[in-house]
């Protein structure tokens, strides 16, 4: 069975090209088609299984050529976001968790691998947390303090700050404007949540409902710095929070 296209518009990026002057390349231009493509299916505005516009549909849309549409859904097939059937459409698939980035198994992995892990994601995020300052949209912004109130409503419960917490670094990395950092943290998926390892599921109550305390004090000051566009205290703010994190997994190893 063909399924309708969505008749929703797609969103048109703020710096599209406005006439046939334009000097941007075609590369860019697949790269907004892509983001904007991204952001509907991350979203569930686009379900799996839902035909994507046609290509005259996307060309009209953002003025660009044919060749422009079609390599960004080649870069969305890549990514395992949609297939195309020949004659039929575009269609997007399914979210999988399959492909996440191995990082190491949640109950064995040695300092050494939450380390390392550590240091990724400084690379990673205190930069994002900067983009995401100065790109962030209200609905992302209010996704971050949604995940920021989450988590400090189940201090009682530690289980239960993992999905918040990986929630408030993932509502980041899509606040950066850039597919491939919000893909990329998807990829990794929550065992880069320190508490999903090792000795932090074996801490004494006590200290561990401190540490806990101070996650969401550092969260709330990158969300802070995020929010008042302050790119620098944003990117200041995730790197003291990851710093601490790493020190935090030191101590526990002893």
């Amino acid at each position: 069975m063909t399924l309708a296209a969505d008749p929703r518009p797609l969103p048109t990026p703020s710096d599209a090209p406005e006439g046939p002057g334009s000097t941007r390349r075609p590369r860019t231009l697949a790269h907004d088609v892509v983001q904007a493509l991204t952001q509907r299916i991350r979203t569930g505005e686009i379900r799996p299984g839902d035909k994507l516009p046609s290509e005259s549909e996307i060309m009209q849309t953002f003025g660009v050529s044919r060749g422009v549409v079609r390599e960004a859904l080649s870069k969305l097939q890549a990514a395992q976001l949609v297939v195309t059937q020949h004659g039929v459409g575009t269609f997007a698939l399914e979210s999988r968790h399959d492909g996440w980035l191995r990082v190491g198994d949640a109950s064995g992995a040695g300092l050494d691998d939450m380390l390392s892990v550590l240091e990724l994601r400084l690379c990673l995020e205190s930069e994002s947390a900067a983009m995401a300052a100065v790109r962030h949209t209200p609905e992302q912004l209010a996704e971050m303090r949604r995940a920021v109130d989450d988590f400090a409503a189940h201090l009682a419960a530690p289980g239960e700050t993992v999905s918040p917490d990986f929630r408030f670094h993932r509502a980041i990395a899509d606040a950066t404007g850039n597919p491939y950092i919000a893909d990329l943290m998807r990829q990794l998926g929550p065992p880069v949540i320190p508490r999903t390892r090792g000795a932090a599921t074996q801490m004494d109550p006590h200290e561990r409902a401190l540490r806990l305390q101070r996650v969401v004090a550092e969260h709330e000051q990158i969300h802070d710095a995020i929010a008042r566009r302050d790119a620098d205290s944003a990117r200041a703010a995730m790197r003291i929070h990851l710093v601490n994190s790493r020190e935090r997994q030191r101590r526990s190893a002893g």
